[in-house]
């Protein structure tokens, strides 16, 4: 009796030995959220990297965001946008990724139109399951077996959506300062966005007591403000197209 079950205890042992095979499933980067056009440009190069253990397949969509009076925005659809073929807008070219496991591919994002004002688009990425009406080029085949080698648990595959500025062809920066004794603001009278980056608010005793870093975009016309707190220091980086200026200000 006490062999049978020293041999039961040690069977449960070696199954505590057995390898435990992860899922199989893409796992892609698009790297920064946020990409600008400049004024002279009009193709940006937009890398994706999967950095899982399965070929991501990936659908590459662009809206336009419309930012309104009130400060809310909407996404809509392109002016005849088929397939992301656009002739007054941003177009993804191509629309269609296949990225192998621990590899990159890249799609050129391509504007075409007027450049009297910025304009404002989400390109979204999104892993997807192969079918037929996807034009992946990728046989019947190939797209079962697909199917059949990414784990079965693997229900939701993670997508990204980024925000892209088209800068007006001639690009004005202009950031007005209004700094008062308990508020600091920064006005954007350009005609292109501007960046309030790195924006960290610390207590001004050198106890590293900081609230968390945020990024804000400056729309033109639109402004950013704070309050200036006593005990307080608020450390951030202007940016203006390739111009980066530090500021410091004290509560």
């Amino acid at each position: 009796m006490r062999l049978m079950k020293m041999k039961h205890l040690l069977a449960l042992c070696a199954l505590c030995w057995l390898p435990i095979s992860a899922p199989a499933a893409p796992n892609i980067n698009v790297g920064v959220f946020y990409d600008y056009l400049d004024g002279d440009k009009s193709t940006y190069l937009k890398r994706v990297f999967n950095g899982g253990d399965s070929t991501a397949f990936i659908k590459v969509s662009v809206m336009e965001i419309l930012y309104n009076a009130d400060g809310t925005s909407e996404e809509v659809e392109l002016k005849s946008n088929l397939e992301n073929t656009a002739r007054d807008g941003l177009m993804a070219t191509p629309a269609r990724l296949i990225v192998p496991a621990d590899g990159m591919q890249g799609t050129r994002l391509l504007y075409l139109g007027e450049r009297d004002k910025e304009r404002y688009f989400r390109v979204r990425f999104v892993p997807v399951m192969p079918e037929p009406e996807d034009d992946f080029a990728v046989s019947s085949d190939e797209r079962e077996a697909y199917k059949t080698n990414l784990s079965a648990g693997v229900t939701v595959l993670a997508g990204f959506g980024t925000v892209f500025f088209v800068r007006p062809k001639v690009t004005r920066f202009a950031t007005r300062i209004d700094d008062q004794p308990t508020e600091y603001g920064m006005h954007n009278d350009g005609n292109s966005v501007v960046v309030v980056d790195q924006f960290k608010d610390c207590a001004s005793d050198g106890a590293q007591e900081c609230l968390p870093v945020t990024k804000n975009h400056i729309l033109p016309g639109r402004a950013f403000s704070f309050p200036k707190q006593a005990g307080r220091t608020y450390r951030f980086t202007l940016v203006e197209g390739s111009e980066k200026k530090p500021y410091e200000v004290k509560g």
